[in-house]
């Protein structure tokens, strides 16, 4: 009975364990681990796609250069329809932010891989410096009329300083709720995974209905990973906008 119950033990979570690559000493700063090499692999995937898509370019576009040039087209009229032509400078940075965290979800679902963006410290980093940079551009364009963001011209005058003080909450709230939404949506999928997968290894023979489910959620999960590289994207946009153009 204790190995019947010992087998049936399910360990979702251990798949977000960060470890070093070599050896099992004490995690350092400087120690190159499991998010380490992912987050790699995802940045020379960004760069094979670009590299493999337009290397043989022309004017009728062959397949992968169409898909290429969708996804530079999809970014750029995000960029553009969100926050408006003078944004368009920042594109090259919001291009590179969508393709890391979409090719960082995709290579996730790989068996045995690693996601890097469940894991609270990758979408904090990028959350912070997100929010650090619109906040910097936001003064050096705006100098103290930046504060306009935070002051509702249009609302009534005695409910102004209120809507104020909330408005300066919810924007030091920000980096919290865009990095928690990428990382527990990520975690939440794999994490299913996981549980189906077990039951599948226990059930044998009559695995078909778990084997079905993964397949399922493999195919949502999938939709997920562009969904989330697209949210935290154009939230990027939103808050881009509101650095150059504060004011209500």
């Amino acid at each position: 009975m204790a190995a019947e119950n010992q087998s049936l033990e399910i360990h979702p979570m251990d798949q977000f364990i960060v470890k070093p690559l070599f050896g099992d000493g004490p995690l350092m700063w400087y120690t190159l681990s499991n998010t380490t090499l992912w987050m790699f692999l995802a940045v020379l995937a960004c760069a094979a796609f670009f590299m493999l898509g337009t290397i043989r370019r022309a004017d009728i576009p062959g397949r992968g250069q169409m898909i290429v040039e969708l996804a530079y087209g999809f970014v750029r009229n995000m960029v553009e329809s969100v926050a408006g032509r003078d944004a368009l400078r920042y594109f090259p940075v919001i291009m590179t932010v969508f393709m890391f965290i979409a090719f960082s979800n995709i290579l996730g679902l790989i068996p045995a891989s690693f996601t890097t963006t469940s894991h609270i410290a990758v979408t904090a980093a990028m959350a912070v410096t997100v929010f650090l940079s619109v906040t910097i551009l936001g003064f050096a364009k705006n100098g103290l009329g930046f504060l306009g963001l935070f002051w509702i011209s249009s609302a009534p005058m005695p409910l102004r300083p209120v809507l104020a003080v909330i408005e300066v909450m919810s924007y030091f709230v920000r980096p919290v709720s865009h990095s928690i939404r990428l990382a527990g949506n990520m975690m939440a999928g794999h994490a299913m995974i996981k549980v189906f997968a077990a039951f599948a290894g226990v059930l044998g023979v009559g695995a078909f209905v778990p084997i079905v489910a993964i397949s399922a959620v493999y195919a949502l999960e999938l939709l997920v990973a562009f969904i989330q590289a697209y949210v935290f994207t154009i939230l990027t946009c939103v808050y881009l906008r509101d650095a150059l153009h504060p004011s209500h």
